[in-house]
């Protein structure tokens, strides 16, 4: 009898809660977070699996948006490097939400790096080695520049209206 009543109140219980009420904690969101930008295979795969699937990923709030490579092609000589910005992206943008992103950075470009190399491993043997070379181009620049802020729109006119002011 305790089991049936027991049993009845959790499923009243469930039906009655509000869907996706419940929220990931900070903790829980940068455990998986880890997980999803080591610069593994593994890493890679279920990142690009709860990418694929993101529904039962929604209450930590993850950011999933992207412009990919930023200013530079994602297809670089025919090489497809689209799912590599956008896992990086994926990295950059939600450890800064979580303010662990210095922590961070070097991991998630480190992992930038491993997807790209990732792609150019499928490629035959005489072109991989130009795959290889615009993967590191690609490395460099987000381990040099990618913690640089990026001018925004109102910062160049508020540069331009105090220019015209001297």
């Amino acid at each position: 009898m305790t089991r049936r009543i027991t049993l009845v109140l959790a499923l009243a219980l469930a039906l009655l809660a509000p869907a996706g009420i419940a929220r990931a904690t900070t903790t829980d969101k940068a455990t998986v977070l880890a997980g999803w930008t080591q610069p593994t295979a593994a890493g890679t795969a279920k990142w690009n699996a709860a990418r694929l699937d993101r529904e039962p990923w929604l209450s930590y709030g993850f950011d999933w948006s992207t412009d990919y490579c930023s200013a530079s092609p994602e297809r670089p000589l025919g090489f497809d490097f689209a799912n590599a910005c956008w896992h990086h992206d994926f990295g950059y943008r939600n450890y800064k939400d979580l303010g662990r992103f210095a922590a961070n950075k070097a991991r998630v470009d480190d992992t930038f790096y491993a997807d790209m190399k990732r792609v150019c491993v499928r490629y035959s043997v005489l072109v991989r080695a130009a795959c290889y070379s615009v993967a590191w181009t690609y490395y460099q620049a987000v381990r040099i520049f990618g913690s640089v802020s990026f001018v925004r729109q109102a910062d160049l006119d508020r540069a331009e209206r105090l220019m015209r002011t001297r």
